[in-house]
């Protein structure tokens, strides 16, 4: 049975990316089967985290959601890619679907948009063909009818937010909506937490706030902002803080 972990903001720019990519990292190096899905699907990136270029992605979501290929042809084998920063325990596979960075593409998805229910079939799908055993999806920022269709079908939702007001009512909003949905587990992430704030007290406040476990307060870090998109910070640089924060939301998704 594969584990659906949506991870999501209701703003861009919160790291969310960064988080994505780096947690899934953790779970493929301590042996687990990890799919990662770009449905960030107007404005994709997170392949460049994992050393892919415009011309590198080959087929991508775009192909298998206009029905040119099944979704597994998609699919990317990096598990190098995390063998070349750490030890990779037995069993441990981790594979990219990469959204199309082609104007053509993303400007045929503004236009004509895409069935969400073909995304739906390919999550399964893809769980199935690779035997995951968790299925991390990055979705767009804010709520639309994907997004919906993602945290709704998740078992486990992270939400990353930032210490501002916007982000914390935004986020607000999106914690009632996935109440609604039902979604078994949610975890809030703090991203850019400045140093010197008394973490006591912002934990509080973000339970107060959204009576939802905080899993992980992420430090704003000068060398993680220095790494920018070179690689997995969490797996180059397993001593920092900020390695050990993302360690705990792979522990929090696996309990």
């Amino acid at each position: 049975m594969t584990t659906v972990v949506s991870v999501h903001s209701f703003r861009g720019g919160t790291g969310k990316s960064n988080t994505t990519s780096n947690v899934a990292g953790q779970l493929a190096a301590q042996g687990f089967r990890v799919g990662v899905i770009d449905t960030d699907i107007q404005s994709p990136g997170i392949h460049v985290l994992f050393g892919f270029s415009e011309d590198d992605l080959g087929n991508t979501l775009n192909d298998y959601l206009w029905g040119k290929i099944a979704i597994q042809e998609a699919a990317h084998d990096i598990t190098d890619v995390i063998r070349s920063s750490t030890e990779v325990a037995e069993g441990g596979a981790l594979f990219l679907v990469p959204s199309s960075m082609k104007t053509a593409d993303i400007a045929r998805v503004l236009r004509e948009g895409y069935d969400v229910g073909t995304l739906n079939d390919g999550f399964r799908e893809l769980s199935q063909a690779l035997n995951l055993d968790y299925l991390l999806i990055d979705t767009h920022p804010g709520l639309n009818e994907e997004t919906l269709l993602s945290i709704t079908i998740s078992d486990v939702l992270l939400l990353i937010l930032r210490p501002d007001r916007q982000d914390f009512q935004g986020t607000a909003v999106t914690v009632n909506v996935a109440r609604k949905l039902g979604v078994p587990a949610m975890y809030l992430v703090l991203n850019k937490v400045p140093s010197g704030v008394p973490l006591d007290n912002l934990r509080q406040q973000m339970a107060d706030a959204y009576e939802a476990e905080t899993a992980a307060l992420l430090p704003l870090s000068e060398e993680v902002v220095q790494n920018a998109s070179e690689g997995l910070f969490s797996l180059t640089s397993p001593s920092h803080e900020w390695s050990a924060q993302i360690r705990q939301i792979a522990q929090r998704i696996q309990g």
